[in-house]
């Protein structure tokens, strides 16, 4: 794990085995199920220390009639509530892990950043990587101490609809679509239309992980396929896919080599999509 720009928003398994134990480090295990099982994989094995939240009642927004299907970003209290029970406050330095190419994670990191906590990394291949080097798994649950988590809101981190729609055309913005090909392409997708939206370049975020692993790939690597898909420096950078769940790995990848100011339509897809007001390229 070589030649990152910003390596304090990473951790490697070696470096968080050497942490443990460390009194102002939590860990939290945003493992997910759709079956709603991921607390008792939580209780079957996790790092030890760590901490568990469902990052998808916990840190999103109950769905409103008038916005429509997405995972858009809770508030700031219910954030707060939920890092507090976790025993995360300020002061506090965090690790995050899940075992899904780090996608759970990088949502958990970008919704914390949102909300100015900056002292968190999201653990290189998660959980997969652990275990593969025979790192110490624990079954033991203990309720943290609850913490003080104060929020304090960095607006240009997320951006509704409207905000992105203000932005079409803007030589200043560089629009990524995050999904994969097809989907971006309008050949595939769950929306009521499908393509994407008009100006957007798409950077699938599979592409920047080592192949058959969940390991990022180096830094170098990454850089060389960003500028190949013509991801300059010195421009904002808007990331989005079908809910900003791959947007904000891909959010948190450009963070780590280098992009200064990256935001994510949290929205995504899901919403763009199903507006018949709002245009949409194939």
């Amino acid at each position: 794990m070589t030649a990152f720009a910003r390596p304090e928003l990473v951790a490697a398994p070696e470096w968080l085995a050497d942490q443990l134990g460390r009194h102002d480090l939590r860990i939290l295990d945003v493992r997910w199920r759709p079956d709603g099982t991921a607390a008792a994989a939580f209780a079957a094995g996790h790092i030890p220390g760590a901490a568990h939240v469902d990052w998808r009642t916990e840190l999103i927004a109950p769905e409103a009639p008038e916005t429509g299907p997405g995972l858009r970003l809770a508030g700031p209290d219910q954030v707060a509530a939920a890092m507090s029970r976790a025993g995360i406050g300020d002061g506090t330095s965090l690790v995050i892990y899940d075992d899904s190419l780090g996608l759970y994670a990088a949502r958990a990191w970008w919704s914390l950043r949102v909300y100015g906590f900056e002292s968190a990394r999201v653990l290189d291949g998660g959980l997969p990587a652990w275990i593969a080097e025979g790192r110490p798994l624990s079954n033991a649950s203990y309720p943290p101490a609850t913490a003080v988590f104060t929020p304090r809101a960095n607006p240009r981190m997320r951006l509704t609809t409207a905000d992105v729609r203000s932005l079409l055309g803007s030589p200043d913005v560089i629009l990524i679509d995050a999904r994969a090909a097809a989907e971006y392409r309008g050949l595939e997708g769950n929306a009521r239309r499908l393509g994407h939206i008009p100006g957007a370049i798409n950077v699938a975020v599979g592409a920047m992980h080592v192949p058959g692993s969940q390991r990022l790939r180096d830094g170098a690597e990454i850089r060389d396929l960003l500028l190949k898909a013509n991801v300059p420096r010195g421009r904002r950078i808007v990331t989005y896919d079908g809910a900003g769940v791959a947007a904000a790995k891909l959010a948190f990848i450009l963070a780590l080599v280098g992009y200064d100011d990256v935001a994510v339509y949290d929205g995504g897809w899901s919403e763009w999509g199903d507006r018949l007001d709002l245009p949409v390229d194939r």
